[in-house]
């Protein structure tokens, strides 16, 4: 990532606080710290003025942010709380005395701490400065998306043909996982869901101990992530030959799923996306048995804006990257889900993953 484009977003903050009347900024967020600077450890602070930005951090951080953090933004490597060192910094800065925390990111003993040991300065809350900027990914941002999109497909590939009747949910999300690894994973986003037979109605599934039998369906959600950046696949199989019922099943998500990703629109509000898929299964006769939202962002983190739910009333924007996860869950029978991530352009949606959708009967 160039300085230019975090200065850039550094530049917009500051544009967002003169609008708001506001003198800086605390950022205690971590990934909203990466995007902002670049550094990705796991103890810091930021503070952004009109004139400055601050990251304090501390020793084992030291060397790192020499290679991650861009020059325009003063480090201080703190030996004792970040927090002494922030009434410090703050205290140096000029006419700063309107500040900005982010409220969904603070927690209540560090509110606490704004309030006496920083109570000569004015506190206001704010919510998603940094995450609206983060919602409109620009090309580099997009480009680590889709790595971590081709490990993860990479990964299922490698996956599929080990998984047979006998083994247990767990021992495929371990092969998974470790598919992942090899493939260039940094780590994983959320704990990778194996779902199997009458489990795989549960749409958020932990791996288990059930042993995997002929005829499951077999629901695999899981996601890479390269450079920080996330991705979110979901694909459901079958262990052996489809029956009849799983197929109609499936097929009714199948075009769910299609219908959402190409109606997407820049400027369609998030609600009506997900009408889109709602609509189509509840004619089908299982509106009842889809019940979560269609769709969320990825980015940094693996659940962002914007969202495609029935709440969702703010539109679409050029260069969001979205997923799209229809899903039929029957209680002790069994479900599907089938989720893709697509990006949003001016031109239209364009569907970032290319791993199959058809129905996979592994044999």
């Amino acid at each position: 990532m160039s300085h230019d484009v975090r200065s850039q977003r550094l530049a917009a903050v500051r544009d967002a606080l003169a609008r708001a009347d506001l003198d800086g900024l605390v950022v205690s967020s971590l990934p909203n710290i990466r995007y902002l600077t670049g550094f990705s450890g796991s103890n810091a602070l930021v503070l952004v003025t009109a004139r400055d930005a601050v990251l304090l951090t501390d020793f084992r951080y030291e060397a790192q942010v020499e290679d991650e953090v861009l020059p325009s933004v003063t480090v201080r490597i703190e030996s004792s709380s970040l927090w002494t060192g922030l009434w410090s910094v703050i205290g140096a800065a000029a006419g700063v005395e309107r500040l900005g925390f982010e409220s969904a990111h603070l927690l209540h003993r560090d509110f606490q701490r704004l309030l006496e040991q920083g109570g000569r300065w004015q506190w206001r809350p704010t919510l998603d400065v940094v995450e609206a900027l983060r919602a409109c990914k620009d090309p580099d941002e997009v480009a680590h998306i889709e790595r971590a999109i081709a490990i993860a497909e990479t990964a299922l590939a490698a996956t599929l043909p080990q998984v047979r009747a006998g083994l247990t949910e767990t021992q495929v999300a371990g092969v998974l996982e470790r598919a992942l690894r090899d493939a260039g994973s940094e780590g994983y986003p959320f704990a990778s869901i194996v779902a199997s037979g009458p489990r795989s109605a549960l749409p958020h599934a932990r791996a288990g101990d059930r042993v995997l039998m002929t005829g499951d369906f077999v629901l695999l959600d899981f996601g890479a992530i390269w450079n920080g950046y996330c991705s979110d696949i979901t694909r459901t199989v079958v262990l052996g030959s489809a029956s009849e019922e799983q197929r109609a099943v499936y097929d009714v998500v199948f075009e769910a799923n299609r219908r959402a990703s190409g109606a997407l629109r820049v400027g369609l509000q998030g609600m009506a996306a997900d009408a889109v898929a709602r609509e189509y299964i509840d004619a089908r006769g299982y509106g009842e048995e889809f019940g979560h939202s269609l769709g969320h962002g990825i980015g940094l983190e693996i659940h962002e804006a914007p969202r495609l739910a029935k709440t969702a009333e703010a539109p679409l924007l050029s260069g969001a990257v979205v997923t799209v996860e229809p899903g039929i869950y029957r209680p002790g029978w069994g479900g599907v889900r089938i989720e893709d991530d697509v990006l949003l352009t001016d031109a239209g949606p364009r569907i970032l993953t290319s791993f199959p959708r058809e129905l996979h009967e592994l044999n």
